[in-house]
């Protein structure tokens, strides 16, 4: 594309595409040859052409360098867009709206100039560098952040750009123009990422800085001392990034309180043996599995790790069971209690609430109760349901669902609702059962 444009900004009038009026035909709705018409015929005839017409020519890649240029002044914005955005434009029209007042032109020629970059031979690039990157400095300082995003988001990945222009970026205010080459660049190196951190730079920088392929552990090391919540996670998760052991100290010391932390931070390799003690204190059981499963670790630290893991996972079934006595005693005193509260229960598989519930209704120790269910005797289970005054119903789905009796082995209801023994063989069931335990 550039080498036509160089072309066409040193080559003689040559015919163009011109709008004139065909026979029949409203002023300027037809395009056709004009021949070797001189410019200034040209430029009389453009003055007569309607607004199609002249976007037309401003956006055919044939038409005139010259007449690109007279376009590049047409009071319709459109057409100044047009203008930008044509990569046969010549490089002394786009100087001229490099400070137009319409920001959709200046911004369809900041894409266009970071596109054209990259096909630039060497050669090219001498004979138009000064122009063309006067204008993208231009553009990098443009009073609307929109226009300078645009100019951003063409240049993240660029290697063809000036590194003044790309570091002009980095450090801009607004983070829409920053991230994209905070991110990608790869012209900025470590030096002017750490200026950028140096300088406070907002949080979704950092993020971007964090999130780029290959991160330095200097550069880690900025991000950690910020204490940044987004940042630091998303450093943690970038597989890419290298964080010293001293760098992860750190974040360990301050996560305990920051759950976005938590995992990534029990994934980084290089986690040390302190910092594994230290957070085997606050993450969730779950990741303690995962960090008692290394196979990095000495000896001592994994038996920490196990016993670790068997205190919390005890603790929380303390917990649990203590929420779910609560519950239950809640649902007693308001006279809730009953069969469809059972069921509510079995069916969303909160088996200690169903225990819970079956020792206060039945005025059986919740011992005794826990020993019958690990029984699988359906009718010392069928007895229990009986004496805590639940339903027949209820009875067959706590053999089933809660004591996991198979199909075959349930004692089910007699006459569809009834319980199938008499009181008094349920008694003794019950009694049977507590002579067993004791």
């Amino acid at each position: 594309m550039l080498k036509n444009l160089l072309k066409r900004r040193n080559a003689p009038s040559a015919p163009a595409l011109l709008p004139v009026p065909a026979a029949g035909s409203s002023p300027g709705t037809d395009v056709v040859p004009v021949g070797s018409t001189d410019y200034a015929a040209q430029k009389d005839l453009l003055a007569g052409a309607d607004l199609a017409a002249r976007l037309r020519l401003a956006q055919a890649h044939d038409t005139r360098p010259e007449i690109l240029y007279f376009l590049a002044g047409d009071e319709a914005s459109e057409v100044r867009q047009a203008v930008a955005a044509n990569p046969a434009t010549p490089v002394q029209a786009d100087e001229l709206l490099v400070d137009d007042a319409d920001e959709e032109v200046r911004g369809d020629l900041a894409l266009k100039i970071a596109r054209l970059l990259p096909d630039m031979s060497h050669d090219e690039q001498e004979k138009v560098q000064e122009l063309t990157f006067e204008m993208l400095r231009r553009l990098a300082s443009d009073q609307l952040p929109r226009v300078r995003a645009l100019l951003a988001e063409e240049l993240k990945s660029s290697r063809h750009v000036p590194v003044s222009i790309v570091r002009q970026l980095a450090l801009d205010v607004a983070v829409i123009v920053s991230t994209p080459v905070l991110e990608y660049s790869p012209l900025l190196n470590d030096a002017d990422l750490l200026e950028v951190i140096a300088a406070g730079c907002a949080e979704e920088a950092l993020c971007a800085i964090s999130r780029r392929a290959g991160v330095s552990e200097d550069v880690s090391d900025a991000v950690v001392a910020t204490l940044d919540v987004p940042a630091v996670a998303t450093l943690l998760a970038n597989k890419k990034a290298s964080v010293r052991e001293a760098a992860l100290d750190k974040i360990a010391e301050n996560a305990a309180d920051v759950q976005s932390w938590h995992e990534p931070l029990v994934m980084r390799p290089e986690l040390s043996i302190r910092a594994v003690r230290r957070v085997a204190g606050f993450v969730a059981s779950s990741l303690l599995e995962v960090l008692a499963d290394r196979n990095d670790l000495d000896q001592e630290t994994t038996r920490f790790l196990t016993k670790r893991l068997k205190a919390r996972i005890a603790e929380a079934e303390g917990n649990l069971q203590a929420e779910e006595q609560e519950q239950v005693l809640v649902l007693d005193q308001r006279m809730l209690l009953d069969d469809e509260a059972m069921d509510q229960a079995i069916q969303s598989g909160r088996n200690d609430f169903v225990l819970e519930a079956l020792a206060l209704r039945s005025e059986v120790a919740p011992d005794l109760v826990r020993k019958i269910i690990k029984s699988s005797s359906a009718k010392a289970i069928t007895s229990l349901a009986w004496k805590a005054n639940l339903s027949m119903r209820t009875a067959i789905q706590v053999q089933s669902r809660v004591a996991r009796i198979p199909p075959k082995k349930l004692l089910n209801a007699r006459h569809g609702t009834d319980f199938p023994m008499s009181p008094e063989e349920m008694v003794e069931h019950l009694r049977k059962a507590g002579r067993m335990a004791g």
